[in-house]
Parts: C-alpha cells; structure tokens; sequence
C-alpha cells in the first residue's frame, strides 16, 4: 500500500496532507477531513483502515493556513485541562474557515486527488469528524456531483441561526448523508439536531441521524481526553456500512 505525506494545492497555498492508497485499483475515493487537532498518529491509522478495506484516501491539514502540522503539542489531548488550552489556540484558526474558503480548498483537494494513481473515477464519499464534519457537509451542498454521501461524527455547527448556516443549504444534496452526534455536545444540541433533521426532510434527502448516547464531544479519537470506546466502535461500522451502500 501507497502510505505518504503529501503536498496538495489549495486554494491559498499549500496543504500537507496524508495519502493511503491499496496496490492495483482503481480504488473508490474517500476524504478524510479531520478533527481541528489536525494530521497525527491516530488520522493516519484512521485513514490506513480504510483504505485496508479497499478505498483511496487522502486527509487534508484543513487549516494549513496557520502552517505544516502539527499545529499542536499532541502530549496535550490526552489531559482535559490542557485540551482546552490548545482548543484556544486552534480556535481563530477555525472561525477563519468560512463557507468561501471551504470550499475553494475543497475543490482542489478533488481536482488534485482524482489525478492521482489508483484512484476511481466519479464522486468520492467524505468522512468528518468535529470540524470536519461540519466542512463535508459544507463540500457535499456545494458539489453535489463529485461527492456522493457524507459521514458526519461529532460535528458542531451544523443548524445555526446565521445566515450561512449549512442547513439552510441541504437542498442541493443528491447523495447520502450520515450524522453520529454526540452525546450532550454543546456544538450540536438537541434543538440543533431536530432544526437539521426537519431540514434534511423538508428537502427529501436520504440521511441517517443519530445520537450516541454517553458519548462526547470528539469521542472517535483515541488519543484525546474525549474518546468513547462504544462510540468508536459503532462509528467503524456506520461508516464502513455507509461506504459499501454508496459504492
């Protein structure tokens, strides 16, 4: 298997990022759009195990504006106190990824992806976690075409009362989404879940939305204060449920 550290184009400069792709092929396409701690250790393994099961994968430093990873002492995660501590430190980075950005890096981490070796043609399927859940669905209303369903674990922010709020854009989806939220996460109420849902009906769209319950924030990562076994687990098995439904 192809496992390297590679430089992609984005839309304002240069994103590191991880790339997994099994021998012969052409494999199905997935992104892995990571949690805002970044490329490390346990995205790399992630990304390994999926593409054990078949699938090219390839996951983008989402804020490689604010520089190469790691963005973070990863010593940190595992400790509550100081997690926040670097959440802080992440923070401006990640309120300065708006909608336009999203999605102009989006689109060349699919323009420079579907010319690579071993890779299918045709839409890809994403995989987010925290923040990267709340840019696949982002990526899926606004390429309806090359992405053809998403997996959103523990993602924030995703019905809002701002005007670009992403639930407000779900009627442009054609594909198949996910949605594993977390347990008493503050970023995705009950109330926010339900906005999204009725959203996700009102325009038709084939999703699946749960909620796992004793599970928090963040709770897919094994090297943070925030990992949930159960949840881990059952993530593994909606999203591989997911990708073999769509391929």
């Amino acid at each position: 298997m192809r496992k390297e550290m590679v430089d992609v184009p984005a839309a304002d400069g240069t994103a590191d990022a991880y790339l997994a792709v099994p021998e012969g092929g052409p494999h199905p396409g997935v992104l892995l759009f990571p949690d805002a701690f970044g490329l490390r250790p346990r995205i790399e393994e992630m990304a390994g195990r999926i593409a054990e099961a078949g699938y090219a994968v390839l996951a983008p430093n989402l804020l490689y504006r604010g520089g190469r990873s790691p963005l973070v002492d990863f010593a940190a995660l595992e400790d509550p106190e100081k997690r926040g501590a670097v959440f802080g430190k992440l923070m401006p980075m990640i309120e300065a990824l708006d909608t336009d950005a999203i999605t102009r890096d989006a689109e060349k981490y699919l323009d420079w992806f579907a010319a690579q070796d071993g890779v299918a043609e045709g839409p890809v399927v994403i995989t987010g976690y925290c923040m990267g859940g709340l840019n696949a669905l982002r990526v899926i209303e606004a390429f309806p075409g090359r992405v053809k369903a998403i997996a959103s674990f523990h993602g924030g922010r995703l019905a809002t009362d701002q005007p670009d709020s992403p639930h407000l854009r779900v009627g442009s989806i054609t594909g198949e989404v996910y949605f594993g939220h977390a347990d008493q996460d503050p970023s995705a109420t009950a109330e926010q879940i339900k906005t999204l849902e009725h959203a996700l009906d009102e325009a038709g769209v084939t999703y699946r939305s749960e909620v796992y319950e004793g599970a928090s924030h963040g709770f897919t990562m094994s090297d943070t204060a925030a990992y949930h076994e159960e949840g881990e687990k059952r993530h593994w098995e909606n999203l591989f449920a997911l990708l073999e439904r769509v391929r």
